[in-house]
């Protein structure tokens, strides 16, 4: 599904043009011989998949300042919110991207870089899982990203891959291992701790979140013309936290505010965020709203 482009909180203002659909894609699973493997008709049919070059370097692992925009992605309506406990350290092969996933996002990928290409086929003799983490010239490479798992994939005869990924669990980098033939670090995982508002507050905060959100989407297919039907359940029985994450993932176009959605270590400070964000743009859509019934557009 997805959202608009839109404002961040009060540190930011967010531009917004929102759109709400189910996710779109022209893959055609084949589970009959292998359910993690694409059926070879997917590759020509030019599925919506995110075709991303890999930096050519990465930049020290730091933190980076919040920012906003908006538009969304899918969203796993089965996640849960388990995660490994544990403050031992893992070893995680790691992609820099220029985007965010969130715990429960649907993440498609083209992978065509050499090195990456080895790590993809390492992974799939493996536990399909690597870190997906962000990164830009600007600010460098974060120190929190998400654990992508690959869910279904097919290997083109030139050694391309199509990837459909699932985000799980997040983590922390604690220290470089190796950066070639591709990034590898040691990572502890990531929870939110419990929140000091209770269940029934935050399940409260989850829903004026939820209802934000729906208006955001109305008030968007207005100002594009579209039907203002009431968009229905986005919340779809998840629990605070992983629905917090859904809301994240549907600030695509921002990704620096996403990144600093997903450090957050409580639910509830996150949700809190979201919400002023999305108040913030609901503010914003009202305004254009209104300039746009007293200044209609002249039909041509």
């Amino acid at each position: 599904m997805a959202l608009p482009q839109m404002a961040p909180s009060s540190s930011a203002t967010l531009t917004c043009k929102p759109y709400l659909h189910p996710p779109t894609s022209s893959l055609n699973p084949d589970t009959s011989k292998n359910p993690n493997r694409l059926s070879s008709s997917s590759a020509s049919a030019s599925p919506p998949y995110k075709t991303l070059a890999s930096p050519s370097h990465v930049h020290g692992l730091r933190r980076r300042p919040s920012l906003l925009r908006c538009s969304a992605s899918s969203f796993s309506e089965k996640h849960h919110t388990g995660s490994p406990k544990s403050d031992d350290l893992f070893e995680l092969p790691l992609f820099p991207l220029p985007l965010v996933l969130f715990p429960g996002a649907i993440l498609p990928l083209q992978i065509f870089e050499f090195r990456y290409r080895m790590m993809m086929h390492t992974l799939l003799q493996t536990d399909l899982r690597f870190g997906v983490i962000y990164c830009d010239t600007a600010t460098g490479t974060a120190d929190v990203g998400c654990v992508g798992e690959i869910v279904k994939h097919e290997c083109l005869v030139d050694d391309r891959f199509f990837l459909i990924c699932k985000g799980q669990e997040r983590f922390r980098v604690s220290s470089i291992v190796r950066t070639k033939p591709y990034l590898v670090a040691k990572v502890n995982w990531l929870e939110d701790r419990p929140s000091a508002d209770g269940d029934d507050n935050l399940d409260t905060l989850a829903s004026e979140v939820e209802t934000y959100m729906k208006d955001v989407i109305r008030l968007s297919n207005r100002l594009n013309g579209k039907p203002e039907t009431e968009a229905q359940d986005l919340r779809r029985n998840l629990f605070p936290t992983p629905f917090s994450f859904f809301v994240g993932s549907t600030f695509e176009g921002a990704p620096r505010e996403q990144q600093a959605l997903l450090e957050l270590e409580d639910t509830a400070t996150r949700l809190k965020r979201e919400k002023e964000t999305l108040k913030n743009t609901l503010n914003y859509l009202t305004a254009a709203s209104a300039v746009k019934d007293v200044f209609p557009t002249s039909s041509a």
